[in-house]
């Protein structure tokens, strides 16, 4: 029952005893766990400040990013622009080739139907000669078949010679 109700003996001793823990607890205990604790703080706020850092830098990556892109699709679209505008040149271009070849080709056919043209009708006037002198050369033929018809056609020539 002394442990319920103390006395003053128990109560010296335990006063004792508790200041001789605390003398220990000071000399051995609390300055390893003090310097563990502030270690401990001193990593927590280095782990905190190294992740303020980490974002910032990844702000600023992020910013530095985006301006990149940014670039990278002004780039792109005058890239863009100017493959349209040289496909547009080299269109035009071909175009006025062509026509230009088209209207050199066109004339060239209508210079070789010209001539053409112009050799069949020399031949057309060729054949429809010989084809006159042959009708005439039978005509006369059967027309001065006899001596008097001759006569006739030469007084008839002489006269037109001299009438003229």
């Amino acid at each position: 029952m002394g442990f319920v109700t103390p006395d003053f003996g128990t109560l010296f001793w335990m006063t004792i005893i508790f200041g001789i823990l605390l003398i220990i607890l000071k000399k051995f205990a609390w300055k390893p766990i003090l310097t563990a604790l502030k270690d401990r703080e001193t990593s927590i706020a280095n782990a905190l400040s190294s992740a303020d850092k980490a974002r910032e830098e990844v702000k600023d990556l992020k910013a530095d990013h985006e301006k990149i892109i940014a670039q990278a699709k002004k780039e792109k679209d005058l890239i863009i622009k100017e493959a349209r505008d040289l496909k547009d040149n080299l269109l035009a271009e071909a175009k006025t080739q062509a026509s230009v070849e088209g209207q050199k080709i066109v004339a060239a056919a209508r210079q070789q139907i010209q001539a053409e043209k112009q050799a069949a009708i020399s031949e057309m006037r060729k054949q429809i000669a010989e084809l006159s002198v042959l009708v005439a050369e039978k005509v006369i033929q059967r027309e001065l078949k006899d001596k008097a018809s001759q006569e006739n056609l030469v007084e008839d020539l002489l006269k037109d010679l001299k009438l003229q």
